[in-house]
């Protein structure tokens, strides 16, 4: 055996996540470990958590991230604010929702299912005809940006429906964290989570939350013990807590919290209203000229996410054989359909580093050969043009 060090294909990211990480990210993973309990690292962590408040939009002290990804920050709140018997009203509208009805189920509760159709958002009426039929419900749970359709859902308003039925309201925000308008003080929201690989910009493997104070008072009158130690955020904070001594729970990975670090920081640096206009911007370029082309979009306009696309397959067409070939020939990746929409549906992405002008014009350029080539019914010659006026403006 004769195994030599392992160097990946360069790529360009434009699937569901993980998206391009940016150059500043990769160089401050490069910097020197130091130990986890390092004065140097916490002067670090507590900064990490500041970036991450101007984030989220919020002031809630219990806003850290956990040293996982994105999937152990849902489980994180479920499991913290869930107890065996509980009620929890779920909204689904696509795969997560889904991942979150499993999670409730294995903290021993009782999921509420509130469902709407695949690329539709979430019907905020039939979440208030769900609190109004189980009263007892403890949290309302809503994906904000379904990464397996491109839809977002109304959360400002489906928190404000959750409160007047005192409910918690919980929130993935793993594809809209950095990308789309988010306001978790403001909207109410009581638990959220993220990730780091879309629109931050950042390498997968460790996953943002927060916790309101109603939420954290939820968690410390627990009847039970969290049933994860790892995840229990009763002892995570003695690590994360402000208090200057910090005491040992895990082995933090530092390298990889260097990059959130300087990620956070690159937010901070081009302002998050900003980056939502950026992502929003880049959008409308790629929408111009895919409709130039005579593709369509699954979702309505009005919940349509910026930075995940959700693009109508033409008939007739492979679209696994199309997604291979931009691999192939391009170093391109676009995502495939999940669930309801397989087979029916690219997702293209436009998070964080990958929402670039240039990365549009690639893609348009590089699906425009291939689909022509395959003989599919577009327009051609007309895709690129579209996108560049809409990016100049005219």
């Amino acid at each position: 055996m004769s195994i030599t060090s392992f160097n990946p294909p360069v790529r360009t990211l434009m699937g569901p996540g993980p998206s391009d990480v940016h150059p500043r990210v990769t160089g401050a993973m490069a910097r020197p470990c130091i130990g986890h309990l390092d004065p140097a690292f916490v002067g670090m962590m507590d900064e990490v958590k500041l970036l991450l408040q101007y984030a989220f939009k919020t002031q809630n002290q219990l806003t850290i991230p956990v040293s996982a990804p994105g999937s152990a920050g849902m489980e994180t709140t479920f499991q913290n604010l869930l107890e065996r018997g509980d009620k929890a009203i779920v909204c689904q509208n696509g795969v997560f929702g889904g991942r979150m009805k499993e999670v409730v189920e294995r903290c021993g509760a009782t999921p509420i299912m509130v469902e709407d159709d695949w690329g539709k958002p979430v019907d905020p009426q039939k979440v208030e005809d769900a609190l109004k039929a189980n009263p007892d419900a403890k949290l309302v749970a809503v994906v904000h940006a379904e990464t397996s359709t491109g839809a977002r859902s109304d959360v400002a308003a489906i928190g404000a429906i959750a409160h007047a039925h005192d409910a918690l309201l919980l929130v993935d925000a793993v594809t809209s964290l950095g990308g789309s308008e988010l306001r978790v003080d403001e909207w109410g929201i009581d638990a959220i989570y993220s990730g780091t690989q879309k629109c931050l910009s950042c390498t997968p493997g460790i996953s943002p939350v927060s916790f309101s104070e109603r939420a954290v008072a939820v968690i410390t009158g627990r009847k039970s013990k969290v049933q994860s130690w790892f995840l229990d955020t009763n002892l995570v904070m003695g690590y994360w807590g402000p208090n200057a001594k910090r005491a040992y729970h895990h082995t933090a990975p530092v390298n990889a919290l260097y990059a959130l670090h300087e990620s956070l920081v690159m937010l901070q640096e081009e302002g998050l209203e900003n980056a939502w206009q950026r992502h929003l911007d880049n959008h409308l370029a790629l929408r111009a000229g895919l409709e130039a082309m005579g593709l369509s979009f699954v979702v309505e306009e009005a919940w349509r996410l910026p930075q995940l696309n959700s693009v109508t397959v033409p008939e007739g067409i492979d679209e696994a054989a199309v997604r291979a070939r931009l691999l192939s020939e391009f170093n391109l990746e676009i995502g495939a359909g999940l669930g309801a929409l397989a087979g029916k549906v690219w997702r293209i992405g436009l998070m964080g580093h990958s929402s670039r002008a240039e990365n549009i014009f690639l893609c348009l350029s590089s699906l425009e050969a291939v689909l022509g080539e395959m003989g599919a019914p577009i327009e051609t010659g007309v895709a690129l043009a579209a996108a560049q006026a809409r990016l100049s403006g005219d």
